[in-house]
């Protein structure tokens, strides 16, 4: 067979683990001396690109094979479970009343969570992009008004995260409840670790959320800990030190083996944790999308591993810890299992790569092991992908050529789908206000690519991967390069508003600063912008600013920022030469993402406390500005051609843009190809191109 992982290898893992985990009663009672197998099952991240509703059946499957050869098996979570987006909103539709019992956002991924089993979750970002009510509505069981019949059941687990203190937040304080308690009794809550009876032995489970999560989410009222500090070692110290008495409350109960479920967004913070954290076993990473897999794992075509699974540290006192994490959007699966002597001690010599590791869920692996969909899980993924069909036909526009909205490429360099929605909202906010000139959103707002990927027949190589269009549809009318409902929606899923905000120069150069001050090798940062109107150059050896969102204003000092220039027809405005700020004090107006600036107040309204990512708009014009939410005006400029997403939003805009200038069915379709950094005109990275901004003729 073509795969190396076979079901005689888990056939002798099963004998193995049913040996280790017999017990003469059903007591759970930790302080046996005995030895005891766990098969762990993990996923993250779930909550991504529109395709991930075709691989649920098949990841189900996968579950249930696993299970079906493994008594003892504990199947978790570590967030992202939900997304505001196209498969997030669709079941809310009343197609799915029969499945769901009460339809609401985000309801069908807690189903699929029901259907397979999880035990435990973290508590992702994403989850929370809802805001705190959406996030309870989902957690919470929920009877019809009308028909008592009709129940939605609620999460069957709970979500756990050690340094999030939801009492604080009018919407989820009910839901917490009180740490180390048994998870069959606390689904739909909310506490800082769970325990887990599993084959007559108990699992403690913490949770661990990024601290940085007020500046990427909505996270309302909830209480935040550690504080975030520009010294990373320091910020790592801080975050061990409110996770290790929660772990430590478990070991003084008898817990001896105990998962880290955390969602730190970067691989490199969980790797920290490992060497802070005393009485951790393993830790499963979140949010971050790394797949770590060994040399027996059969990987995706194109897919390349980030690093070996697991990942091996030493705690304080000396102990292992593995760091596990696969990739998302269920495509794989990851699965460890492991050996504990009397102690607790996971026998890092006894793990098997022929068992261990990413498991994707492709059609052949799940034949291979002989898997079954889950049931539940198919009957609620038909009817969503039920709902999402009719969305797919809906097309706004056509490209030729591959959009690309991939996390390693928009959250690092310039992309042709970056450019496309940059300029889409200035072209939109111009329609309003013609003085508006610039155009700023994060990358991290773009969430998937809109085209295919397709790998040649016989190779493996990613280089040989060939970036398409998207795909024709032809059961919903659609063809080749159409860009549909379904795919903006997928793409631009947060839907942000568009906001106008008046800027002195000195104040976006503060701004585009803060754009690319996390930009480093491995790194991929949401803050990294998408940019029309204007164009720069950077050098990421020099020193990044600060964190804080607060603008310097007119004590900006160029770092980062080597060149940059405002578009003008003709007549550019250069804001930074050779590091050196001019033109300070001229004004701008800026289109940016209501997220991005939700710390600005409205004519209306306050400001949140918080600026969307971090970026610095607090302090503009001394504190006097306030950011005009386009989806607060009349609505005259809209040229109402698109009408599923709401006037004054992202979607609406690019619908419309798309609509106007590459209409379906003409002859003028979208061909700016994605290039490679160092060809990038708008964004020019220094460490791989040279310096063109001032003196080039803007696109």
């Amino acid at each position: 067979m073509a795969f190396r992982k076979t079901l005689i290898g888990l056939a002798v893992s099963v004998a193995v683990a049913g040996l280790a985990g017999c017990s003469d009663d059903d007591d759970d009672n930790n302080d046996t001396n005995e030895e005891y197998s766990l098969q762990l099952l993990h996923f993250a991240d779930v909550d991504g690109a529109p395709g991930a509703i075709d691989e649920v059946d098949r990841f189900s499957a996968l579950v249930q094979a696993f299970r079906t050869d493994q008594a003892n098996t504990l199947l978790v979570s570590s967030g992202d479970n939900v997304i505001p987006g196209p498969r997030y909103f669709a079941a809310a539709d009343g197609a799915l009343v029969e499945e769901l019992g009460v339809p609401g956002n985000g309801r069908a991924d807690i189903a699929f969570m029901n259907a397979m089993g999880v035990l435990v979750s973290a508590i992702g970002n994403h989850d929370l992009d809802g805001g705190p009510e959406e996030f309870a509505s989902m957690l919470r069981p929920e009877t019809d008004e009308d028909d008592a019949s009709l129940v939605y059941e609620g999460a069957a687990f709970p979500f756990v995260s050690a340094n999030l203190d939801v009492t604080t937040e009018p919407a989820l304080a009910d839901l917490a409840t009180g740490n180390g308690q048994q998870n069959s009794g606390i689904g739909g809550k909310i506490a800082g670790s769970t325990v887990v009876s599993v084959g007559g032995e108990q699992i403690g489970v913490v949770g661990a959320t990024t601290p940085a999560l007020a500046s990427i989410t909505s996270t309302g009222n909830i209480t935040i800990t550690p504080e975030i500090v520009a010294d990373d070692e320091q910020l790592y110290d801080d975050l061990a030190a409110e996770i290790q008495p929660t772990v430590d409350d478990l070991v003084d109960a008898g817990i001896n083996k105990i998962i880290l479920v955390a969602h730190m967004q970067q691989i490199a913070i969980e790797k920290a944790l490992a060497t802070r954290l005393n009485d951790v076993d393993v830790i499963v990473a979140g949010g971050s999308n790394t797949l770590l897999a060994d040399a027996d794992d059969v990987l995706r075509d194109g897919d390349v591993a980030a690093d070996t699974y697991p990942l091996s540290f030493e705690s304080p006192d000396g102990e292992p810890v593995l760091v596990v994490n696969v990739d998302g959007d269920y495509k794989y699966l990851g699965r460890l299992v492991l050996n504990f002597d009397g102690n607790g001690v996971i026998k890092t010599d006894e793990l098997d790569p022929a068992q261990n590791g990413a498991w994707a869920s492709t059609e052949a692996i799940v034949d291979e092991l002989m898997g079954e969909p889950i049931v539940r899980v198919a009957e609620v993924s038909a009817e969503i992908r039920d709902v999402l069909a009719a969305r797919d036909g809906n097309i706004l526009g056509q490209t030729s050529v591959y959009l690309d909205g991939r996390r390693s490429e928009v959250r690092t360099e310039e992309t042709n789908l970056g450019n496309l929605s940059a300029e889409a909202n200035l072209w939109y906010a111009k329609r309003y206000d013609n003085n508006v000139s610039v155009s700023l959103k994060n990358g991290g707002g773009i969430r998937s690519a809109i085209g295919q990927i397709v790998q040649p027949a016989g190779s493996n190589d990613p280089a040989d991967a060939e970036l398409e269009p998207p795909a024709a549809n032809e059961s919903v009318g659609k063809e080749e390069g159409d860009i549909s409902q379904f795919d903006i929606e997928g793409s631009l899923r947060f839907n942000n508003s568009l906001a106008i905000v008046t800027v002195t120069g000195a104040e976006l150069v503060d701004l585009m600063e803060y754009a690319v001050s996390a930009t480093e090798e491995g790194a991929t940062p949401g803050q990294f912008p998408q940019i029309a109107g204007m164009r720069f150059s950077f050098d990421p050896s020099n020193t990044a600013r600060a964190t804080g969102d607060t603008n310097n204003g007119a004590g900006t000092t160029p770092s980062r920022i080597v060149n940059l220039v405002v578009d003008g027809g003709g007549s550019d405005v250069v804001l930074v030469r050779d590091g050196v700020l001019e033109n300070q004090a001229q004004t701008f107006e800026l289109v940016t993402l209501g997220f991005l600036a939700s710390c600005l107040p409205t004519a209306t309204e306050a400001g949140s406390a918080n600026c969307g990512d971090g970026y610095p708009f607090k302090g503009l014009g001394g504190g006097a500005v306030e950011r005009l939410e386009l989806s607060e005006t009349d609505g005259s400029s809209d040229p109402g051609e698109a009408d599923f997403a709401a006037y004054g939003t992202e979607q609406d805009a690019i619908a419309e843009y798309l609509l106007a200038s590459f209409p379906p069915e003409g002859t003028v379709f979208f061909n700016n190809a994605e290039t490679e950094p160092a060809n990038d005109e708008r964004i020019q990275n220094l460490s791989v191109r040279s310096d063109t901004v001032i003196g080039i003729t803007p696109p």
